[in-house]
């Protein structure tokens, strides 16, 4: 694949490139610590209540990671919160300003909001730098960067999402030869370069080494602070080396929610979904 081959694969995938730019989201308002409001959100699918009266808050910096069954609505109230499904009823809220229900998917993205799917997307002929620098891209106001050499702060800010995602020493290696956990983290850098402030993070341990899992549950602890971070697993015992605030979903809705400790005893959540006591 070529680099304009690559281009134009990332914008057919993401959406993000318009012939117009639009105009951009106001800030964020953070000024009661709630990065993301969903309140009363139902949504279903030919008479399936995927979400039944959600009500989610993640606080500006958390750790937060969402666990529940098999259709439990992990995915769909992830695709609500990046506009690729609307909800039949209720609110959604970025920070105190941003009603994610008036804006579409690439307005979402660059209001602050990274999403990682399961299975990795990278661009395997590329070399992990140059997937970096295509994410960067994304952001159209850098769109120069194609055509020219990087800026100092464009350069150090590849540098430093290198270091955060262990890859530094494989720059200039294709990411084709990354093996599957490398391939998440790549991604996971991929999202860090477009800053944002509220990341979503799909099952990232599926088919991971122990040593990956490891290297993983640091980069997502380490990540949380300056942005706010949402994990959706079924491993626990990974969940349990993360978790700070764990939330159950169960039939769309929110069946528990508290420190691990407490999740785990909850009655309700035994029967539904540990099966043990």
């Amino acid at each position: 694949m070529t680099w304009a081959d690559a281009l134009n694969s990332f914008r057919q995938r993401d959406r993000v490139f318009e012939f117009l730019i639009p105009e951009q989201p106001p800030a964020l308002d953070l000024s009661h610590n709630i990065v993301l409001y969903m309140e009363g959100v139902s949504k279903s699918f030919d008479g399936f209540k995927a979400i039944n009266d959600l009500n989610l808050y993640i606080e500006a910096g958390e750790l937060r990671c969402i666990i529940g069954p098999n259709g439990a609505g992990k995915s769909t109230m992830m695709d609500i919160i990046t506009g690729r499904t609307r909800p039949d009823t209720g609110q959604v809220w970025f920070g105190q300003q941003l009603n994610l229900l008036e804006m579409d998917e690439p307005q979402i993205a660059e209001a602050g909001i990274g999403r990682k799917f399961q299975k990795p997307t990278v661009f395997e002929s590329l070399t992990v730098v140059q997937n970096l620098e295509l994410a960067m891209a994304q952001d159209r106001r850098v769109w120069p960067l194609l055509c020219a050499r990087l800026s100092g702060e464009q350069q150090d800010h590849i540098d430093e999402v290198l270091t955060i995602v262990n890859l530094g020493e494989l720059r200039h290696d294709p990411a084709g030869k990354l093996s599957h956990g490398q391939k998440q983290w790549l991604e996971i850098g991929m999202l860090l370069m477009q800053k944002p402030s509220l990341l979503l993070v799909d099952e990232p341990v599926a088919g991971m080494t122990h040593q990956e899992m490891e290297r993983t549950a640091e980069l997502l602890t380490s990540l949380a602070g300056e942005r706010s971070v949402v994990v959706v697993e079924h491993d626990m015992d990974f969940v349990r080396s993360i978790a700070r605030t764990v939330t159950v979903l169960h039939q769309g809705s929110v069946l528990s929610e508290g420190k691990m400790e407490q999740v785990q005893n909850d009655p309700a959540v035994i029967e539904v979904y540990l099966g043990e006591g």
